[in-house]
Formats: structure tokens, C-alpha cells, sequence
């Protein structure tokens, strides 16, 4: 030993996590189905969820993807879901002003006992559109999608034209769906829509009720033949083609030229 010397080593990470668990555990849960989240800054910070009280989910998020941000899109992603109540979740987020580029996610995800516990999390549920070539993946049966699969059945707040092009309807659809609705463009990575979307126009009339499912059960049969509108655990897509997918159920086709 030196005199009037000695090595200090401040472990920063253990610190940071030990406070912010601190933190996180005092903090009264949030219904993720409530308009509160206009209320939490789109800044950098970290959040987690909970269903029916049980954690679930843990992010963390940058000031440009920021809580708010984050979190209105896990709101949408619990939308519409069969055996999932929205308000059975629920949300906790801390701002963190100094962030630093320690992994908060893994280690927290670590001290509530690692993804065996925190369900969601290796689940799917923080994905985005997976893109056509993903389509034909087959989902595990522990994949937030597989276990809670949209529902195409749902009423959606939608007043369609009576009459318009199958691009403004579609567009209208994707709009008001809060799950994927991907479809076919004029190139393969082209955002507008296929010729031959454009160019129809379709008659609205028999939707009735205001499903994703009628509106495709309707609409699609009015296109140039060889359209296919198909749902899948995570989304919906229409491509001009005739294919089974392997989680995929055919919502409509189109057959008749026009």
C-alpha cells in the first residue's frame, strides 16, 4: 500500500441498475390503452409492461425513438388481438437524462429472471413489419403472434366513399388498421400502389359491417383477376398471386377480368 494513496473502482452499471429497479419498483402501473401517453415525453429512457400485473416486456428507447413513441406503437400492437384484452396491460416509464451505453435492457431483463419470466421480450412483440420476404415464416407457438393473432372480425371506426379506386380504399384501410396491412406496388420496393390499383374503381356498398375482413371480401373480388388477400398471425397482404402460406388463411380472391 501507498501512502496517502488508493484505487477506487465505481461500478457505475450495478449502481444505475440497483436505482432505477428502485425506481420502477415504487412506480404505480398505467393502463397502455389510456390517452395518458400524450402526457410522457418522446424522450430517451427505459419502460416495461405488464399483463394482468405480471412483467412482461422491457425496452428502453433513444431520444429518437422516443417513450412516447415507443409506447403508442406497443398500444397499437395489442389492438385488435383475439384472446387479448387491451386493458389487461399496462405501463411503467422512467426519462433518464445522462443515458449512457450500458445495456439497461439485458440487465434488467436479467434481474427479473431473464426471458423464461419476461415473456415477451425474444418474443416478436417489439418487431416491425417482418416484409415480404418474410411472410412465409413459420411463427413458434410461444411468438407474441401466434399466441394473440389479429382479428380480422373487429368493427373499425371507418366511413368509406361509396364508390372510389381500390388504392383510396386500401390506403383508407392501412390507415385505420393498427396492425399491417401490407399490398403489392408498382415495383417491389415501390410505395405506390400497383396499376391496377389505382385504375379500378370499386363500389363499397355491401360492406357491411365495417370489417377488415368485409372490406376485403368486397373489395378485392372487383379487381383484375389474380389478386389474393391473405391473413397471417401478425398482418394482412395483397399481392397479385395465387400461394398458400403456411400460418396464412385466404381472406378473398379476384377471378374475373374486367
Amino acid at each position: 500500500m501507498t501512502p496517502g494513496y488508493v484505487e477506487f473502482e465505481f461500478n457505475l452499471p450495478a449502481a444505475l441498475l440497483s436505482s432505477l429497479i428502485q425506481i420502477l419498483d415504487r412506480l404505480e402501473s398505467i393502463n397502455l390503452a389510456t390517452r395518458s401517453l400524450v402526457n410522457i415525453p418522446d424522450a430517451q429512457g427505459v419502460y416495461q409492461l405488464s399483463l394482468d400485473d405480471a412483467l412482461v416486456y422491457i425496452g428502453k428507447t433513444d431520444a429518437e425513438a422516443g417513450l412516447r413513441n415507443r409506447l403508442e406503437r406497443h398500444r397499437s400492437k395489442i389492438q385488435h388481438r383475439r384472446g387479448l384484452d387491451p386493458s389487461r396491460v399496462s405501463f411503467k416509464a422512467v426519462r433518464i437524462y445522462v443515458f449512457t451505453a450500458m445495456d439497461l435492457e439485458t440487465q434488467r431483463i436479467a434481474h427479473y429472471g431473464g426471458s423464461a419470466k419476461v415473456k415477451w421480450n425474444g418474443s416478436g412483440f417489439g418487431s416491425n413489419d417482418p416484409g415480404r420476404q418474410r411472410d412465409t415464416t413459420t411463427y413458434r407457438e410461444d411468438h407474441f403472434d401466434a399466441i394473440f393473432q389479429i382479428d380480422i372480425d373487429r368493427m373499425l371506426d371507418i366511413v368509406l366513399p361509396h364508390a372510389d379506386t381500390a388504392a383510396n380504399i386500401f390506403a383508407m384501410l392501412k390507415n385505420t388498421l393498427p396492425y399491417v396491412f401490407r399490398y403489392e406496388g408498382r415495383t417491389s420496393r415501390s410505395r405506390q400502389p400497383h396499376p391496377d390499383l389505382e385504375n379500378t374503381t370499386v363500389s363499397t356498398v355491401a360492406v357491411s359491417p365495417s370489417t377488415a375482413k368485409r372490406v376485403l371480401e368486397v373489395v378485392v373480388p372487383q379487381l383484375p383477376a389474380g389478386w389474393q388477400a391473405t391473413q397471417l398471425p401478425s398482418h394482412i397482404i395483397l399481392y397479385k398471386e395465387n400461394r398458400a402460406y403456411p400460418q396464412g388463411t385466404v381472406i378473398s380472391r379476384s377471378t374475373s377480368q374486367r
